[in-house]
């Protein structure tokens, strides 16, 4: 797993332990972040409800939105995010 496009391209993204995590995959990502383009450059925030690895977060803020919000029911998600970024 890794950031496809901004200014963070390339940074590898740590993963949860365990089969439980399945992360958005780069395509799904790159396919989700070009259909939002025209408006993204007006949002202000990127709200992630399933935060799983931190990955659609991640990639918002790589690719120019200030700030990003990460909500995940399991800890040990957080704690990866937290613990990486």
């Amino acid at each position: 797993m890794r950031i496809i496009a901004g200014e963070k391209r390339g940074l590898k993204l740590m993963m949860p332990a365990g089969d439980a995590i399945r992360p958005t995959t780069d395509k799904v990502r790159g396919a989700i972040f070009n259909t939002l383009q025209t408006v993204l450059g007006e949002a202000e925030v990127f709200v992630d409800l399933f935060g799983g690895s931190g990955a659609m977060a991640l990639e918002a803020l790589s690719r120019g939105i200030p700030e990003a919000w990460i909500f995940d029911v399991s800890k040990a998600s957080m704690a990866v995010i937290k613990k990486r970024y």
